[in-house]
C-alpha cells in the first residue's frame, strides 16, 4: 500500500473542485504534486497554495500526442502516481437532442483523456516498486441517468477500462482505484461551459451535498488503504446498493426523478 508522504502525484483537473482539494490534501499528508489543468487562472491559484511543492502543467488531456511528450520530456519529474480527476458532464438533455460536438468533447475528456495519462506514465510506473493509478468514474458510470446519457457512457467506459487494468496489474507493484463520486459540490457545470442558476433552493441542496474536501480526503485515504473501488457520498453508496439489489427498481427511480426534467 503507498503512502502520499514523500510522493508526488500528478493530479488532473488541478485548478479547482475536487481537483485543488485533493492537490491540497497530498501537500498535507507530506507529498509533492504536479499539477495539471487547461485553464491557466485557475490553475495559478492552486499553485499559490505550496509553490515550492507544486509543479503547475498546462495541459489539454485529451491531445494523446501532448500528454505523450509531457511523459517522456527530458526534465520530466520522477512521478509515483496518478489521480485522474478532470471531468465534464454534459448539457442535461437527451442522447438524441446531443449534438456530435458535445458528444465528441464530453467522450474525449472523460475517457480519453484518462487513458492518454495512464497509457503514458504506465511505462515508469512498471519500473517502480510501488505506484498508483487512481481513476474518477462517477454513479453515472454504474446506473443510468436520463439526460446524462453521454456523460455515464464515458465514465462506465473509465469504470470497466480501470477495472480490467486492476486485474492485468495484479502481480505488478502498480496498484489501480476507480472512484465512483455522487453528488459533490464543485464547479464542475461551469466548467463544463453549462449555465448555473443561482437561486436559494440551489445554495441550500448545495450545502447538504459532499463537500469536495471531504471528497478529496475520502480518495486519499482508499488511495493508501490500496481499496479497488471507492463510492463517495451517501448517495453514491445507496444507489450501488439499490442497484446491485435491482437494477430494474434503481434505474426506475432515477429515471422518475430525472425524467420530469427532460419534458
Amino acid at each position: 500500500m503507498m503512502k502520499i508522504s514523500g510522493k508526488r502525484i500528478i493530479v488532473t483537473g488541478a485548478g479547482g473542485g475536487i481537483g485543488r482539494q485533493l492537490v491540497a490534501e497530498i501537500i498535507r499528508r507530506g507529498g509533492e504534486v504536479v499539477a495539471v489543468d487547461i485553464n491557466p487562472e485557475n490553475l495559478d491559484k492552486t499553485a499559490a497554495l505550496a509553490p515550492d511543492k507544486i509543479k503547475p502543467v498546462i495541459l489539454d488531456i485529451t491531445d494523446s500526442e501532448k500528454v505523450w511528450e509531457f511523459a517522456v520530456k527530458p526534465d520530466k519529474l520522477e512521478i509515483d502516481g496518478i489521480i485522474n480527476n478532470a471531468g465534464i458532464i454534459q448539457p442535461f438533455v437527451k442522447v438524441g437532442d446531443l449534438s456530435d460536438k458535445d458528444i465528441n468533447r464530453v467522450m474525449a475528456v472523460n475517457f480519453y483523456g484518462t487513458l492518454n495519462l495512464v497509457r503514458a506514465f504506465l511505462p515508469q510506473f512498471l519500473k517502480k516498486p510501488e505506484a498508483h493509478i487512481v481513476n474518477l468514474s462517477s454513479m453515472g458510470g454504474f446506473l443510468p441517468v436520463p439526460g446524462q446519457g453521454i456523460y455515464g457512457a464515458a465514465k462506465a467506459a473509465v469504470k470497466l477500462m480501470t477495472e480490467s487494468l486492476r486485474g492485468e496489474l495484479r502481480d505488478t507493484g502498480v496498484q489501480v482505484t476507480v472512484v465512483f463520486p455522487g453528488a459533490v459540490n464543485t464547479n464542475i457545470m461551469a466548467n463544463s461551459g453549462l449555465k448555473v442558476e443561482v437561486n436559494e433552493k440551489n445554495k441550500k441542496q448545495a450545502q447538504k451535498i459532499l463537500g469536495a474536501n471531504d471528497a478529496a480526503r475520502q480518495i486519499l485515504d482508499g488511495m493508501e488503504r490500496n481499496r479497488s473501488r471507492i463510492l463517495l457520498g451517501k448517495d453514491a453508496r445507496m444507489m450501488d446498493f439499490l442497484y446491485r439489489l435491482s437494477p430494474n427498481f434503481a434505474s426506475g427511480l432515477i429515471a422518475k426523478k430525472m425524467g420530469d426534467k427532460l419534458k
